[in-house]
This record gives C-alpha cells, structure tokens and sequence, in this order.
C-alpha cells in the first residue's frame, strides 16, 4: 500500500515538472518571435554607398543663393552697371563747348606796350564752361583775308573757360619801323572763333565795338589763345 501511494506521488511529480518545462519552452518561443519580429519590422540602415551626396541632398537650397545673389557666380552679368564702362557723351556728363560769339563776349583795348599791339579779350558769359580753341580769326573793316598767326605762341593745352572766366590773345596791328604796306584805319572788328577740328571759323562770330579807329597794315598778326594776358603780349 505504501509502495502504491509512492508511485503515483512520483507521477504526479513528474507530470508537474513535465508541464512546467513545456511552459517555459512556449514562452522562450513567443518572446523569440517577437524579438524577430520586432528586428524585421526596423528598417535596416543605409550603407555608406547609398548615403545621398551633397550635389543632390539639397537642390533647392543652392537654386535660392542664386536666386539671393542676383546671379551665379562667375557670369560677366553679375557685373553692377555703375562698374560698367560707359561711351562717352552717354553718362550725362557735361559736355564742354566751343568758345563763340554766341556764348562769349569779345573786347579789343589798347596797351601801352609793346608798341602798336592790343589786347584781344574773350569772356565767358554762358553758364557752361567752354573751349576757346587755336588762335582767333580777325576782320578789320574790309579785309578779305585773316592775319598771320604767331605760331610759337601756341600754347600745350586747350584753353578751357569756366563761366566769367577769360581768356586773351595778342594783336599787332602794325610794324613798328613802317615797313608794313597796304594801312588802313577802321573802326570795325569782327572777331570768328575755331571749332575743335580747326577747319574753320564755328559758330557765331563776334562784332567788336572800337571806342575809336585803329590802323592795321600786312604786317597785322595774333597770337593763339592764352590763359595770362603777359604771355598774349610776348610777341
């Protein structure tokens, strides 16, 4: 009786143990598959060959700092027009004019010395500054032709007038010693003026009002334009 109660403990027992070890074993089993399928469910990461690179990571952005720019770099457009070199004459610049009868005023006065020499006065009377360009061009009365020039007066520079400014130019009327031929006395002077090409007289001509009659012969000449009334008078 004693040996019988021993055997079916035991079974129980066994069959206990066999219960709890299969339990155990389905438990293992559930938390492996979901550890499966927790790792399945993860995307996997990209390699280092797959990585976007950085000329097509982000397109757009490089599209907006040309755009924020004005242009791409390295385009002759991007250039600022202020930069940009402009023809003359299309900037809005002043543009400088001919000395003329139209925006000068002319006198001819008397000087002491040299002998038989005047001084030919020209002004600037307009608003804008102007060129008084070569060597006037003379009338006296009738003449036909326009005096000699003294050629080594010409002076290094253009002589430019800003407005009331003035410029002079030397005249002698007559050899000093009588040699001149062809006198004459006259009290009117008409005074041309030269254009920047000097091919002739430009613009309107000046008449020059003579307080009284002056005598000019073939020996009459003038000087070029000067900036110094002392250097008209040198010759």
């Amino acid at each position: 009786m004693r040996n019988r109660n021993f055997l079916r403990t035991a079974r129980t027992s066994a069959l206990g143990t066999a219960v709890l070890l299969a339990a155990l074993s389905l438990t293992a089993c559930q938390e492996d598959g979901q550890a499966a399928a927790d790792t399945s469910s993860t995307p996997a990461a990209a390699s280092p060959s797959e990585q976007p690179s950085d000329s097509t990571k982000a397109p757009a952005d490089k599209g907006k700092k040309s755009d924020d720019s004005g242009s791409s770099s390295g385009s002759t457009d991007a250039e600022p027009a202020a930069k940009r070199p402009k023809a003359p004459g299309t900037d809005g610049g002043p543009v400088t004019l001919a000395c003329d009868g139209g925006n000068s005023k002319v006198t001819l006065t008397a000087v002491p010395r040299p002998v038989n020499h005047m001084l030919l006065t020209v002004t600037n009377t307009g608003s804008k500054a102007c060129n008084a360009y070569y060597y006037p061009f003379l009338r006296f009365g009738e003449a036909q032709a326009v005096p000699r020039t003294f050629q080594e007066s010409k002076p290094q520079a253009v002589v430019t007038l800003g407005p009331g400014e003035s410029a002079y130019a030397g005249v002698m009327t007559a050899s000093a010693d009588g040699s001149g031929t062809g006198g004459y006395s006259t009290e009117e002077l008409t005074v041309s003026f030269q254009g920047r090409d000097g091919s002739g007289s430009s613009g309107p001509s000046s008449d020059v009002p003579l307080t009284e009659a002056v005598f000019v012969d073939s020996t009459l000449a003038v000087t070029y334009w000067q900036t110094d009334l002392d250097d008209a008078l040198m010759y």
